[in-house]
């Protein structure tokens, strides 16, 4: 279950009750899905094939379709980082660098873990979303974000869009962001 940190304060939310209705008042849609639907075979495996992916999109099409039908997302795929991942390090340097897309960015945790650091309200800041699997999260576009691994460095997830193209990283300069916060 994922749990908020809020870095100005370092105050946690760890109860998916509290965890939704925080991440819904900042704009950020939160739910949970069973991630005891991936297939067994799958269950921490991070180097996945392109036919793994499809079976991962397939045990959970009906919550993908579900979630696509809601918010007018098209277009799903996997994304799969680990340290077998070819040039990760480059790849998280970009992740880690505070940015917005003209889309949602949703992602649907299905095995491993990431944070979300997103720009909450003002009187919030910033705040760190920890997802684990079954985690699902929405930050609206235009929504100032980063995303890191944590320290096990591997997480697979579910990618959906409205446009594939929409989910270009737009640099955002944020003189209020402190890097020495709290991760």
């Amino acid at each position: 279950m994922a749990e908020i940190v809020i870095r100005k304060t370092g105050e946690k939310i760890q109860d998916e009750e509290r965890v939704k209705d925080f991440l819904a008042r900042q704009g950020v849609l939160y739910e949970r899905w069973d991630a005891g639907k991936l297939p067994a075979g799958l269950r921490e495996k991070y180097n996945v094939s392109e036919e793994e992916k499809e079976e991962i999109l397939h045990a959970f099409d009906q919550e993908i379709r579900s979630l696509a039908e809601r918010n007018g997302y098209v277009k799903w795929d996997v994304i799969s980082l680990s340290e077998a991942t070819p040039n990760l390090e480059e790849l998280l340097k970009k992740f880690e660098q505070i940015h917005t897309h003209s889309d949602d960015e949703v992602r649907a945790i299905v095995s491993g873990n990431g944070t979300f650091t997103i720009k909450g309200t003002s009187e919030i800041g910033y705040f760190n979303a920890v997802l684990q699997a079954g985690d699902v999260i929405s930050v609206p576009k235009n929504t100032p974000h980063f995303f890191t691994l944590l320290e096990n460095r591997k997480v697979v997830a579910i990618r959906l869009f409205i446009d594939q193209s929409g989910w270009i990283a737009h640099p955002y300069e944020d003189p209020e962001f402190q890097v020495t916060e709290s991760k």
